[in-house]
């Protein structure tokens, strides 16, 4: 049996947040490692300004080399586009794995916006990642008033594999100040650099 923590996301780009945020989360819960689903596409984020699926892969790729961080298209390969099919699909692959689903505080506030939420949240534990300054939004989010039942102490972090779900904890990590808008703001045209090195191994 493995341990294995799903962060999903658009990754536009891949950054030093996810990578830290994904290692910390991995000795907080003991993970044999984390998996990134790189998303084709995000139901609720706009087009404009999204990056091609495939620099925005290798921008992950590079973000997690030398690491127990995996890379996965496996949305792209299976062609979902919800989490809780991916989460559907990934529980029938690897049925004697564990899975526990990754997400940063300032998500937990659109939480409540996914497809069939609720049933997505009976399937695996949910841990909350620190986010700096999105902490009073997450505690306060919509989906909240269903899920505050079930958190959990940060005392049985460790154990996260012999609770049932619904199942949530919030961890507290080191804050890191990275954030994908703001590269994108200091360097908008910065998929070009993945379009280049894939031109270079393909000749």
């Amino acid at each position: 049996m493995r341990r294995i923590g799903l962060l999903g996301g658009s990754f536009n780009p891949a950054h030093r947040g996810h990578r830290r945020m994904s290692l910390a989360a991995i000795e907080a819960l003991r993970l044999d490692e984390v998996w990134w689903l790189v998303s084709p596409r995000n139901p609720l984020k706009p087009d404009h300004g999204m990056a091609p699926y495939a620099a925005r892969l290798a921008s992950a790729r590079e973000m997690a080399r030398r690491s127990r961080i995996a890379v996965s298209d496996f949305e792209a390969r299976e062609g979902t586009r919800y989490t809780v099919d991916t989460l559907e699909k990934l529980l029938q692959r690897w049925p004697r794995d564990r899975f526990i689903w990754l997400m940063g505080e300032d998500t937990v506030a659109q939480f409540h916006q996914w497809k069939d939420w609720r049933r997505l949240a009976r399937m695996v534990p949910i841990a909350v990642l620190s986010r700096p300054g999105y902490d009073d939004d997450a505690r306060a989010a919509r989906a909240m008033g269903w899920l505050r039942r079930f958190v959990r102490p940060r005392g049985q972090t460790r154990n996260w594999t012999d609770w049932s779900a619904p199942a949530i904890i919030f961890l507290r990590l080191p804050p890191d100040q990275s954030s994908a808008t703001r590269l994108r703001a200091l360097e908008p045209d910065w998929h070009h650099r993945f379009a280049v090195k894939h031109q270079r191994r393909h000749r």
